[in-house]
This record gives structure tokens, sequence and C-alpha cells, in this order.
């Protein structure tokens, strides 16, 4: 960065990302999808090959989906008898069903009386979550600066303040431990208590920033957030997608990844601007406001999902509320 600048680093930084592209082609679609498509045959064939890779053999039998049995209140089967056969066995999705549904058809889903509450409470956390997690990436240079010690903006102007690139670098590793911790607690504690316990300990981090700190501290106190805010976000990537049925599931964690987004266009408004503009009390308030609302939210998701197979159709009136 002090050598070549923003834009070469920025340009280095998205080679490795690149290198996803060569796994596009041979990335198997979901079998569960497919089922709801009626493309069974497609789904066998996936199946089987999953089957060889693990050195295992399919059941023999016919592969029927979940929707087409209730829909012939067949009743649900067990895991024993969505049994498999090598035979053409193309079951056509029932006219109307959630399969053939367009986009703004699973919108409105998301927002139906059964799915309502978990999209908005989903959108509110991925929010906050991106909101904090790109405010905190932001801080982590704007505190380890010459903006650190606020100074009048007509003394500062036309000079660039150093950034110490070690602090920002040790705040920056705890993406790792954040990473590791979330893959432990998710499930131990589950994915409502471990994403509204990081959420809490993130803003209990983030309080003590209010104010002027020694560099050593304040980087400490970061490096802390950032483990917090890395377990959430990680942990709300794979709570989503296991609350919504396979029939909107990618619109809904789409969506609700979008609306994330926006907040991560937001924040830097907020952490560049209030902190060149003398208000570090103010933008790190904000951010302690917006993980403990986030927190919040998470604790009035209906779900806890932690142990739960994956749902192919909404649940019926009696299923939602006995949950």
């Amino acid at each position: 960065m002090p050598k070549l600048g923003w834009r070469w680093l920025l340009a280095l930084s998205s080679v490795p990302t690149s290198i996803l592209l060569l796994f596009y082609k041979v990335t198997p679609e979901s079998p569960r999808y497919l089922c709801l498509k009626g493309r069974t045959t497609e789904a066998v064939s996936i199946l089987e090959k999953i089957a060889r890779i693990n050195g295992r053999e399919l059941p023999s039998g016919i592969l029927v989906s979940d929707n087409h049995i209730e829909l012939y209140e067949i009743g649900n089967p067990s895991e024993d008898t969505n049994l498999l056969s090598e035979g053409k066995n193309d079951v056509e999705p029932p006219e109307g069903g959630v399969s053939d549904l367009g986009g703004v058809s699973s919108i409105l889903m998301l927002l139906s009386p059964k799915l309502a509450r978990s999209t908005l409470l989903l959108w509110a956390v991925f929010f906050g979550n991106a909101f904090s997690y790109y405010g905190l990436v932001l801080l982590t240079s704007e505190l380890n600066s010459g903006h650190s010690k606020c100074v009048p903006h007509h003394l500062d102007k036309g000079k660039s303040p150093d950034v110490s690139y070690k602090e920002v670098f040790i705040a920056s590793f705890a993406e790792l431990p954040g990473l590791l911790l979330s893959a432990v607690v998710v499930d131990k504690l589950g994915r409502k208590l471990s994403m509204s316990i990081m959420f809490f300990l993130c803003c209990i981090f983030l309080f003590p920033l209010m104010i002027h700190l020694p560099g050593g501290l304040t980087t400490s106190l970061l490096f802390g957030a950032r483990i917090c805010i890395t377990v959430t976000f990680t942990v709300v990537y794979i709570y989503a997608p296991e609350i919504y049925p396979t029939s909107v599931r990618t619109t809904g964690v789409g969506t609700a990844s979008s609306v994330g987004r926006i907040g991560g266009m937001i924040c830097p408004l907020v952490a560049v601007g209030l902190v060149h503009g003398c208000h570090q009390l103010l933008v790190v308030l904000l951010f302690v406001m917006v993980a403990l609302l986030s927190g919040v939210c998470v604790m009035f998701f209906p779900l806890e999902t932690m142990g739960q197979d994956l749902r192919d159709s909404l649940p019926s009136q009696n299923q939602t509320n006995s949950t």
C-alpha cells in the first residue's frame, strides 16, 4: 500500500478470487433443487456421482421429492423410503407449485405471513452486520492514522495522515481467529445464541473507543471487536439458508445479502466522514447502537435451526404453531 497505492492493492487482492471461476463448470447442481423442479433423473445422476466419490452405493428404488408426496397426501417418507432407481423417473412439478415461482412471486413469498418475521429480522441483521463489519475495517485505518487525534479540518487540509500499517495489520489479523471461533460456536451454542453473544461483545469492545486511547489499546479493542463481527458475519450466512425452504432459499439469502450491501455502502460516510469531522464519540456510539440492535433482532428470530433438516416447502400452520 505505501509503495504501490490502493489501486495495485485492490487489483492484487482480486486475483485469488478470480481463481474461483475455474470451479464454476465442475460445481454440481443441488439434487434437492432438481427434485423440486421435477428433474429427478439429473438429481439421481448427481447423487450417484456423490456416492462414487464417497465409496458408497445408492439404495434401489425411485427418487421422489417430499413436496410431490405431500401433494398426494401420502405423507412424508422416511430417509429409508426416498429410494432411487436408474430408470427414467422424472416427475412433473405440480401446477401452480412453489417450484415455478417467478422472481417477483419469490419476493412476495418472503414477505408472506409464514416468512415475513424471519425475513424482516434477517434484513435488519444483514444490514447491521455489513454496516458494523465494513465500518470496523474503515475505523481500523482511521483510528490508526493522523485522525486518531482530531485536528481542525482547516489545519489538516492538504495533508495525508500517516497510517500505522503495523497496527492495521494486527487488527485485520482478527479475521482468522474470528473464522475459527465461528466454526466452534455455531454448533456448540447454536446459531441464534452465538450471533447475539458476539454482537453484544462487539459493543463492549467498541464502547471505550468513544474517547481517544493509546495506539496499543485501540488496536487491542479493534482486534476484539473484529473477531466478534467476523463470527456474526460468518454465522448469519450459515443461518440464512436454513430458515428458508428450498423454493425460495436462494432468493431469500440473495435479497438479505443485498440489504446488507446497502449497509456496507452507507458506513463509509459515517466511519470516514464523522471521524474526519472530529466526531469520534458519535461515530463509535452509532456502531455500538447498530451492533446492539442487531443482537436484539437475532434474539427475536422464530427458529433455531441447529440440528434441523433443511425444508423443501413452507411448514403447515400446525407445524408453525408448534415451532
